[in-house]
């Protein structure tokens, strides 16, 4: 009988790739329906968000409406092509979540071992705050993309011996579109502080082909330039990329203590649209280990960099209580540091004996059972029967969907918000009630105080607070 080698068996020699390919049409299917079963509702900055981006006109870069450009146009196309429902408001955070999550494999790929990095990318990519941003119809998304890419593009000009001047093009263009995003300023100045104060990328940046690199600078220029311009045309663009609408100096520690609430809060809930705990105690104790394990060789760029993007976490979240959720990128690359280390010190402990290393699959998998499946049952579930988070969202947009056909809606709140209405249904949406033209009348989250109107049903959430969505009335005869 032939012997069974099995490194040549084909699911031996394929795993990762069998793996990879298991953890995408996993992360695939996710992203794509949780929305359906989890955040169907719409919180007030996806709103304004949608509000804003379906009033993008064609010509706004030349009046210097730039912030979140590429996401604002993405969700007007979403809305133009697909309609007007809370699942088009968030299909482009859906697509960047996908486009997010490539990036992340990809950069753990690039600093660590297939089976660290597979294993990272699992616990990462399936985790509540990820998957939150991917679900969130609002450009926070984007604060966590633009870093990842220009970690990616940059790991790819520092990781080769002769990098190509493509990756040199392509992170110079990443950085001259993120610095329209809010805060990015911020990240663009700690780029060029790390990569002046980092000896091996100070070594890297002189070795690069001096074309190329000359090249870069200049393209990098002219986005600075063509913020400058419009920091001129228009100063409040300013603010609005390095300050949130309502900040306050005497408020950062505040928003700070506001913002890292939801990570170690293990019970119930608060006043915000994060579930509690937004971080999972088995990925917030391999973040320790791997935080600890960075401690020997920290000069090491890829040690040192989780530890500075942690604290720059912690000053953007002291601007904005949201930004808190950017701890994904350095959570992910501490999470990678801690596999590797645990997993080097259990093959350390048995070099020899394979019966070892097979045995290591046993608590592993214990462990993303603990972790992957109460985290997704937590997500979808927590934004049901949470009440403190689930009231933190609107679910009028599907039961007008649902209920409505050829009334007109009185909408006093968000009226911007329910006009899009008009262009995208056969419903006609106004202020006041005195403007309605037809018969049916419906009210959204009010009552109708004339007399003139005769009330059918009220049309209501399973929601604890505002459950009452539609007052339906019939106009009295004249």
């Amino acid at each position: 009988m032939k012997k069974i080698i099995i490194s040549k068996l084909f699911l031996y020699r394929h795993k990762f790739v069998i793996g990879y390919v298991i953890l995408m049409l996993a992360f695939v299917a996710l992203l794509f329906t949780l929305p359906l079963i989890a955040q169907d509702g719409l919180s007030s900055a996806e709103m304004e968000s949608a509000t804003s981006s379906y009033h993008l006109s064609i010509d706004a870069p030349l009046h210097g409406d730039l912030v979140d450009l590429p996401y604002r146009l993405l969700q007007k196309i979403s809305i133009m092509i697909f309609g007007f429902t809370a699942y088009t408001i968030k299909l482009p955070s859906i697509i960047i979540g996908l486009m997010l999550g490539i990036l992340l494999i990809l950069l753990l790929n690039r600093w660590f071992k297939n089976n660290v990095s597979l294993l990272a990318s699992c616990l990462v990519v399936l985790s509540t705050p990820f998957l939150f941003l991917a679900g969130s119809g609002t450009p926070l998304i984007m604060m966590v993309f633009w870093p990842t890419l220009l970690l990616w593009l940059g790991s790819k000009i520092q990781g080769e011996k002769r990098p190509k001047p493509m990756y040199s093009f392509l992170f110079a263009i990443a950085m001259a579109l993120a610095i329209f995003t809010p805060y990015m300023l911020y990240f663009a100045v700690f780029c060029v502080i790390f990569v002046f104060l980092q000896p091996h990328l100070r070594f890297v940046l002189r070795s690069l082909p001096k074309l190329p690199l000359l090249l870069t600078g200049l393209i990098i220029l002219a986005g600075i330039g063509a913020l400058a311009v419009n920091a001129i045309n228009q100063p409040e663009i300013i603010k609005e990329l390095l300050l949130a609408s309502d900040f306050h100096l005497g408020n950062f520690w505040s928003n700070i203590l506001a913002g890292f609430e939801p990570v170690f809060r293990w019970f119930g809930g608060g006043d915000t649209i994060f579930l509690a705990p937004l971080i999972g105690l088995p990925i917030l104790a391999l973040a320790l280990v791997g935080l600890f394990s960075t401690t020997k060789g920290f000069f090491a760029s890829r040690n040192s960099i989780a530890s500075l993007l942690i604290l720059f976490t912690v000053i953007i979240t002291g601007i904005n209580p949201q930004a808190v959720v950017f701890i994904i990128l350095p959570l992910s690359i501490l999470t990678a540091h801690g596999l590797k280390y645990l997993l080097e010190k259990w093959y350390g402990l048995f070099p020899e004996n394979p019966y070892a290393r097979v045995a290591a699959l046993i608590p592993l998998t214990i462990l993303f059972s603990l972790v992957i499946i109460p985290g997704l049952l937590q997500y979808i579930y927590g934004y049901h029967y949470n009440s403190k988070v689930a009231n933190q969202f609107d679910y009028s947009l599907g039961i007008i969907h649902q209920t409505l056909d050829d009334e007109t809606l009185v909408a006093n709140e968000n009226y911007d918000f329910y006009k899009i209405l008009e262009d995208r249904t056969s419903l006609k949406v106004v202020r006041e009630a005195k403007d309605a033209e037809t018969e049916k009348v419906a009210f959204l989250h009010t009552m109708a105080e004339s007399d003139n109107y005769t009330l059918d049903r009220i049309i209501t959430s399973p929601m604890k607070e505002k459950s009452d969505i539609i007052y339906l009335y019939t106009k009295k005869g004249e």
